[in-house]
């Protein structure tokens, strides 16, 4: 298991969100756990010094292309970039430094997987180069993917059978629970379970982690195949549950010992 680091851009700054709150029509409004005083680099150079590769910039609606840029020239060949990503701008989200595109909305639309879309972006950018982005939300006891600020369910379930098909396609998986995601109530093991008994590439999971017993969680339940994201219990993120110190060290323990 690998610890990767994220960092979601919003409105130029650097936040964590709770991302069932950035739906349209929110009567709560916008629910920000952090909003951070110090510049994209200064992440993008700590994951840098500590040799944190494959980690992600996510732009969380616009304006947030210029930070976005700042993180990438920080730590370039360091980390992957979403958040609005299609195949005629990929490219150049490439030439900016990111390892690699993660893609939700621009491929899952209508309801389904747009299979054109697909391949037009891999070769645009290349498998290796792609990341899926299969954020998703629980409905009559399954997982289904989720777009549009994970406000419309799609017709797309996770399983096996989609798990494979999508692997012919991409290098990754990123995979949000967008129902525990920002909340720190911890991790959906359930999820985190179906993903290591049936993604044949390297995945991530993302969502609810708000103690080292979670990510202990993560990696047992994930059969230490599955990394980690772990964003609003991290301290540099504002978080008490997590320091960063004691995940990177942990994580690098096991590195050394599986």
């Amino acid at each position: 298991m690998r610890f990767r680091p994220c960092i979601d851009l919003h409105e130029g700054k650097v936040k964590q969100i709770v991302g069932s709150s950035l739906k349209k029509d929110n009567p709560g409004g916008l629910v920000e756990n952090f909003v951070s005083s110090r510049p994209p680099s200064y992440y993008a150079s700590l994951f840098k010094n500590d040799r944190l590769t494959g980690g992600h910039v996510i732009m969380l609606g616009p304006g947030n292309e210029k930070a976005a840029r700042e993180a990438l020239s920080a730590w370039p060949g360091g980390l992957q970039i979403g958040g609005g990503i299609n195949a005629d701008n990929a490219p150049y989200w490439l030439d900016q430094g990111a390892s690699a595109v993660i893609v939700t909305s621009y491929v899952f639309r209508d309801g389904i997987i747009k299979m054109d879309r697909l391949k037009k972006l891999r070769n645009a950018v290349g498998k290796n180069r792609l990341v899926l982005d299969l954020s998703c939300k629980k409905r009559n006891g399954s997982y289904f993917i989720v777009t549009d600020r994970w406000e419309r369910f799609t017709r797309v379930k996770i399983d096996k059978n989609t798990l494979n098909e999508l692997s012919c396609h991409c290098s990754e998986f990123l995979v949000h629970a967008a129902h525990v995601e920002g909340k720190c109530q911890g991790v959906d093991i359930e999820l985190i379970r179906l993903l290591a008994d049936h993604s044949p590439i390297p995945t991530t999971y993302a969502g609810g982690a708000k103690s080292m017993n979670d990510v202990r969680a993560v990696k047992k339940a994930g059969k230490n195949r599955i990394d980690i994201t772990v964003g609003s219990a991290l301290d540099i993120f504002g978080g008490v549950g997590i320091t960063y110190e004691e995940l990177v060290r942990f994580v690098s323990k096991n590195e050394k010992t599986d």
